[in-house]
């Protein structure tokens, strides 16, 4: 490849285009079997089918007595039924005995329906006396009563391939005795962080050092899109120092912040052609142009710029789509969105896409006054982002956008 230090690039590819050889490039990775504790958030790669039905057994669906409908028919406040009381049914520790005409057992939720039980009447409307039980109301068989397989049906399929698995599924798992499941594997990361001039995130910046903060924004994103993230150490601009971070063969994805513009010291995409490919470098947006990727063997690198804004839109856009679809996850942005008019007009040029931040006010959407590449509290500032796209120049006050916040939920203060 050319080399474009100190020269600029010649020419730059678009977001789509980037985004279509990304879309072909990750595929699902292979499965691995999860232990049921680890396995929300990951992705089925099998359809899961019930080998026992749940309840198992009828059960109890309220406190009360484990009657026979039948015997219970006529009773009322004013001519209460007498029944004899044989015993009491617990979760775990059933009735052992059969219940026969005119008789009942104390039972309690969940429990096991004694034989010849068919319904539980509520204990609300029942009252023990003298080693006996009096109904105050009649109950219909089945009534108040779990049916075997009234939750789960022995040979159902309960979750489908592709199923992104939550805590309540994780649970449905549990019920049905499964320990283990088959996920897709979870992405393997590689955090390469370079710059002579950074220190590590903990430090105060010192002197004309500053401190690395796109590691820590990297990090979060990458647990968020259901990445393992691996060891990492920051990096000084030196060739060899970096090509010897480039080789590390333990990830499925190397994620270089810094040295991928067209500085004396960017020698990211350089040592990426020579060991591998460069799929593109150089893209038609604001900010994050700089930002490039390629192929080391069956790794995908991708080459962020270091300015902390530019870093988090580039792995926005490239980045963690692919995360996720390694992942077997939707390469779709995972943020919450909105619509809402802007303000005021936000400004932009055709042939470029823009990713602008925003503030969401009772007047509209605001643009962040401050926009440069390396404000990263703008970010903080910002409720969340508006993407222009490349053939429209600008968009007028008024104009209705979609805003893709920051925030899983509405921001909130702490009671004082």
């Amino acid at each position: 490849m050319r080399d474009v230090r100190m020269r600029g690039f010649d020419e730059r590819v678009d977001v789509e285009q980037v985004d279509a050889l990304l879309s072909k490039a990750a595929r699902p990775l292979a499965a691995e079997s999860v232990e049921l504790g680890e396995c929300v958030g990951r992705v089925l790669v099998a359809d899961v089918t019930a080998g026992v039905s749940v309840p198992g057994f009828p059960r109890a669906a309220m406190d009360g007595y484990a009657v026979r409908g039948e015997d219970s028919f006529g009773a009322s406040e004013y001519a209460a039924l007498r029944l004899g009381l044989l015993g009491v049914s617990l979760p775990g520790r059933p009735f052992e005995g059969q219940v026969g005409p005119g008789q009942a057992v104390r039972i309690m939720t969940g429990a096991p329906l004694p034989a010849g039980a068919d319904a539980v009447i509520k204990a609300e409307v029942c009252r023990e006396r003298d080693g006996g039980v009096e109904l105050l109301e009649p109950v219909a068989p089945r009534k108040n009563v779990g049916a075997i397989g009234e939750d789960i049906r022995e040979g159902e399929v309960v979750l489908r391939r592709g199923r992104r698995l939550r805590p309540q599924d994780a649970g449905l798992l549990a019920s049905i005795g499964r320990a283990r499941v088959d996920c897709v594997r979870r992405p393997r990361v590689q955090l390469v962080i370079t710059g002579d001039e950074l220190l590590p995130p903990g430090a105060c910046p010192d002197g004309v050092r500053i401190v690395d903060s796109n590691s820590s924004v990297l990090s979060a994103l990458v647990r968020r899109d259901g990445g393992e993230l691996l060891p990492f150490e920051i990096v000084p601009d030196r060739p060899e120092r970096i090509r010897e971070a480039l080789l590390g063969e333990a990830a499925d994805v190397l994620l270089v912040s810094g040295g991928s513009s067209v500085g004396e010291e960017d020698h990211a995409p350089r040592l990426l052609a020579e060991l591998g490919t460069v799929d593109f470098h150089g893209v038609t947006m604001r900010p994050s142009s700089p930002a490039g990727g390629g192929r080391i063997g069956d790794r995908l690198v991708f080459l962020l710029p270091g300015n902390p804004v530019s870093c988090l839109c580039a792995y926005e856009f490239f980045a963690g789509p692919t995360l996720r679809a390694l992942g077997g996850r939707s390469r779709a942005w995972p943020h919450r969105r909105t619509h809402a008019p802007l303000a005021r007009k936000l400004s932009s040029e055709v042939g470029r896409t823009d990713y602008v931040r925003v503030e969401l006010t009772p007047d509209g959407v605001v643009p962040i006054a401050t926009s440069g590449a390396s404000i990263l509290s703008s970010t903080v500032r910002a409720t969340g982002a508006v993407i222009v796209p490349r053939e429209l120049e600008g968009l007028a006050a008024g104009a209705e956008v979609e805003v893709l916040l920051y925030d899983d939920e509405p921001p909130g203060e702490l009671d004082p």
